[in-house]
């Protein structure tokens, strides 16, 4: 259903088909750093990611996804805001048509070229993913910004591989640990999924230090399609939600501004 959506003119009409677009938790959001409440009973962050199992890559019609084995806690986000571990289930991509936009999530007004999402859920507590995707406590999605400079960030595919939608290629021993930035320090609040269903299901964790992206990896990621092979070919680009309103939620930081 979002093959075709020009998602800059869509994302305004979801709330047609799911009313929980204006809810009160829905996410991205704009996070203003002087506004965020310093939280020193936040714990840091624990990435349990040594024996990861990588499973394929795939371009989901919306986003290029790697999926991960998620049948024990062996690869799993602890600490931070969170009672349990919850275990990492796939990471994706937001970006735009060039460097001025492509986050989903901004800092005081400003976009990144490109955000990272690498989504865990909360197994402890529900018996699957899709369980844990319609609770209020069942995931939690930890947000990396990406800058262009030289790239920390390797190429992670042939494009060719997985140009069309529902595109699948195998992508095995790909440790993600090495997408995250030196510095683990993080604003949290609650929110939501950013693509329908909408659910407000999420624990957000937004890393405040950038990785790097080469301008050619995103060209990459550009030269993607949300069309199937049968289709009019439309570039994948801006797959972005732009940030909703805060309805009185605080953002809380780990770390003192």
């Amino acid at each position: 259903h979002l093959r075709h959506l020009g998602w800059s003119s869509d994302t305004l009409a979801w709330h047609r088909s799911y009313p929980i677009a204006q809810g009160n938790r829905q996410s991205p959001i704009d996070i203003v750093s002087a506004r965020a409440v310093y939280d020193p009973n936040l714990k840091p962050l624990v990435f349990s990611y040594e024996s990861c199992a990588s499973l394929n890559i795939s371009n989901n019609g919306h986003s290029v996804m790697v999926e991960f084995e998620d049948t024990d806690d062996k690869t799993a986000i602890s600490g931070g805001p969170l009672e349990n571990p919850f275990r990492l289930k796939q990471f994706h991509f937001h970006w735009g048509t060039n460097r001025s936009q492509g986050s989903e999530h901004t800092i005081d007004g400003k976009p990144f070229p490109c955000e990272l999402h690498l989504v865990h859920w909360n197994a402890r507590k529900y018996a699957t993913f899709g369980e844990a995707a319609a609770a209020p406590d069942g995931l939690a999605v930890v947000a990396v910004f990406l800058e262009v400079r030289i790239a920390k960030i390797a190429c992670l595919y042939d494009e060719s591989i997985f140009f069309f939608q529902g595109t699948k290629a195998q992508f095995s021993s790909f440790n993600p640990k090495c997408l995250l930035p030196l510095s683990l320090d993080y604003w949290t609040y609650l929110g939501s999924l950013t693509t329908p269903p909408l659910n407000e299901s999420v624990t957000w964790i937004v890393l405040k230090e950038p990785i790097s992206i080469s301008e050619k990896q995103l060209e990459k990621f550009r030269m993607l399609l949300f069309t199937s092979e049968e289709d009019q070919r439309i570039q994948m680009v801006n797959n972005f939600r732009p940030p909703q309103p805060l309805k009185g939620r605080v953002v809380r930081a780990s770390f003192k501004a």
